[in-house]
């Protein structure tokens, strides 16, 4: 490894460019990982005890709000909490219901009594042209783990179990 680049846990052991890895041309245009369904994982990932998997429907009121609460109080800001995107409800079904959207690549975890909505992840389908070949791919956005979470690495968990439901 370049000593210009540290290691990294998590996008070390991932299926892409590593920052020190020189890009060869014979290297583009092909596909990183081919999957067949057969070969995908069909249950999901395990969760701590007390949180499960929930697909989040912004066609609900109640559950766009409560995406747009997360998203608002735990997604980015700067150190002093000063900075945050606020994102309107309208926006985010803007912006997550393109056509073509499938309701479980909008990935939430779920736990306590209530149920409260403690993370997030989406997956929306998009279309790219590589050389002369349009091919199907999904655009992977607004990953959000409550704050009062974000010890308990639960975003590399969000990020394989929407891969594997994209998969």
């Amino acid at each position: 490894m370049s000593p210009l680049f540290d290691p990294h846990d998590f996008w070390d052991n991932q299926p892409v460019p590593k920052m020190h890895e020189e890009i060869k041309d014979e290297l583009n245009n092909t596909a990183i990982e081919v999957k067949k369904v057969e070969d995908v994982m069909q249950e999901g990932y395990n969760l701590a005890p007390g949180y499960n998997w929930a697909n989040v429907d912004l066609n609900d009121d109640v559950q766009a709000k409560e995406l747009y609460a997360l998203l608002t109080f735990n997604y980015v800001e700067d150190e002093d909490a000063m900075f945050r995107f606020d994102y309107s409800v309208p926006f985010l079904r803007w912006a997550l219901l393109p056509p073509g959207q499938k309701p479980q690549w909008l990935l939430g975890v779920r736990g306590g009594k209530k149920q409260r909505l403690f993370g997030f992840i989406s997956a929306i389908p998009v279309s790219m042209k590589i050389g002369e070949k349009d091919v199907p791919m999904v655009e992977i956005n607004f990953l959000c783990v409550h704050k009062d979470l974000r010890a308990k690495r639960l975003a590399p968990v969000l990020i394989k179990e929407i891969t594997r439901r994209v998969n």
